[in-house]
């Protein structure tokens, strides 16, 4: 056998922190990132990418290490996603919603050896590292002139560092992201991903998702996390696409951008499409050279489908999911199906094999077609494991796959059908409910602008089904209406026994609604009503 020697290794590396040179050498002159009045051609990121890693490693940070960023969209974090990787270091990207004491829980668990701040986050940062020993601490100046606080350094200073950076050899499954996932518990989990696993995930999303070169994309999710990132920023560096950063989702702001750049490709959570459909603005605005839609995180509810193709009907989209420990792209439906198999998620993506087993863990053999059980992946897309957390690591890769924890079908083709998070399984009277099917059955009323549904305890039924609804703009829309309604497409047990009318819903950054938080809020449902 071949022993492969340093050089070889050298020789042979493709990983994370090497796109941006290969793609500068292929469109040195092309702009690669625009942010505001802020562009960079491939040639100029690649260049300060090496900058930014040679600083990083001037301040003490080696292969291995963690630096915790906490930033809206920017330029800067962009280049240091690239940064660090090309020298090794692991990046961890921090939620800004999060308040200080969560911060302070990433920076503590994944070890942080430096931390970079926005200037417009930099109280909370400090609120979070009270007590915590930092060594490195950076701002990244967003707001204005304003002097550097004490005990940081001006992060505008790494990216004007001259020198380069020292060789390191990162290796297919070296570590170079710790992405903490929102879960389901009470502190979040530090999914590990390698070079491979994002290289991989970049390829698979590329092909699958019809990316090109001569793309414009807009990016408005916020880039820590990981579908903003991996799924679309990541490969379009890796391919030579022009990404043009936007702080949010403001939908104003995303129909003028797509119209001043010539976006042709654009992602965001249904919810975010939603928004942009109830945009005054959205019939006169000029999306003309808008090609190729993404969304994800949630199902396309069938009526804004329908919506979407009749007012953009130029535009071809594709649903794709996933999850953080996947890299995250799992599986992905066409253009072509979307509505013959609305509501799928899709075929197994190129590198990833999907199959339905026993959602009580007892085997993977596969489940016939049509049988509902837990959503299970191998692939080079998964996570190395959970950080400082072995047993969830084992449980994770029970028998040699990774168990999703979501439960869903496959169909005769092999396309995948989400049913729900095991944790929004609603039961209730002895019944199982999936919280997506009633949202289906309430979004064809045509009063309704967004609806979520989930399970809240109640004292005969164990769980009962609660829908809370958002109307449309200038229209009205009662309780009864909604269970009326349901109760005339729906079994009786999967109607919702209570409704609450809210003029929004609860989202997180990335658009996705936050049924825990509505869980929380509406949990004494059942006794208000029992008193009333």
């Amino acid at each position: 056998m071949t022993t492969v020697t340093p050089e070889i290794a050298t020789a042979r590396q493709h990983a994370l922190g090497d796109l941006p040179r290969r793609t500068a050498q292929r469109f040195p002159d092309k702009p690669a990132i625009i942010d505001g009045a802020t562009s960079l051609t491939f040639a100029e990121l690649d260049a300060v990418v090496d900058r930014a890693g040679a600083a990083i490693s001037a301040a003490g940070l080696v292969k291995g290490d963690t630096l915790a960023l906490l930033s809206h969209n920017c330029w800067q974090f962009a280049v240091l996603d690239f940064a660090t990787a090309r020298v090794g270091v692991v990046l961890v990207p921090v939620n800004f919603m999060l308040g200080a004491d969560e911060i302070a829980y990433i920076l503590e668990h994944s070890e942080a050896r430096a931390f970079v701040v926005e200037d417009a986050l930099v109280e909370v940062a400090e609120r979070a590292l009270a007590g915590l020993d930092v060594p490195v601490r950076a701002v990244v100046r967003r707001q204005g002139d304003d002097e550097v606080r004490d005990g940081w350094v001006d992060a505008q200073t790494w990216f004007e560092h001259e020198g380069a950076p020292p060789a390191v050899l990162v290796g297919d499954d070296d570590p170079v992201r710790l992405m903490y996932t929102s879960g389901t518990e009470s502190r979040p989990k530090g999914a590990l991903l390698s070079s491979r696993a994002l290289m991989w995930q970049y390829a698979s999303a590329a092909l699958d998702g019809d990316y090109r070169p001569d793309d414009v994309e807009l990016h408005t999710l916020p880039l820590y996390h990981c579908a903003q990132l991996d799924v679309f920023l990541g490969p379009d560096v890796w391919l030579g696409t022009t990404s043009v950063l936007l702080p949010g989702p403001d939908p104003a702001a995303v129909l003028a951008a797509i119209a001043e750049h010539r976006v042709t490709k654009f992602f965001a959570p249904p919810t975010v499409w939603i928004g942009l459909l109830r945009s005054p603005g959205f019939d006169d605005a000029d999306l003309s050279s808008l090609e190729k839609g993404y969304y994800g995180a949630s199902p396309m509810p069938v009526e804004v489908l329908k919506e979407i193709q009749q007012r953009l009907p130029a535009v071809r989209l594709w649903n794709f999911y996933g999850q953080t420990e996947m890299a995250p792209l799992a599986t992905a439906l066409g253009p072509d199906e979307q509505l013959s198999y609305a509501g799928s998620a899709g075929r197994a993506s190129l590198n990833v094999e999907t199959r339905i087993v026993d959602p009580e863990g007892g085997s993977v053999e596969p489940l016939p077609p049509g049988e509902v059980g837990e959503i299970v992946h191998r692939s080079p897309h998964a996570t190395l494991g959970y950080y400082k957390d072995e047993a969830k690591t084992a449980e994770a890769f029970a028998h040699g796959w990774f168990h999703s924890g979501d439960l869903g079908y496959l169909d005769d083709g092999g396309r995948l059908y989400v049913v729900d998070r095991k944790k929004d399984m609603i039961k209730t009277g002895g019944e199982n409910v999936a919280s997506r099917e009633v949202e289906e059955a309430v979004y064809t009323m045509p009063t309704v602008a967004e609806v979520a549904v989930f399970g809240v305890s109640h004292p005969r039924w164990v769980e009962a089904v609660v829908a809370v609804v958002v109307p449309k703009a200038g229209e009205s829309i009662s309780p009864d209406e909604v269970i009326a309604h349901s109760r005339s497409v729906l079994a009786g047990y999967k109607t919702p026994k209570y409704v609450v009318v809210v003029d929004e819903l609860p989202k997180n950054p990335s658009g996705k609604i936050l049924k825990r938080q509505l869980r929380d809020d509406h949990a004494d449902l059942a006794a208000r009503y029992a008193e009333s």
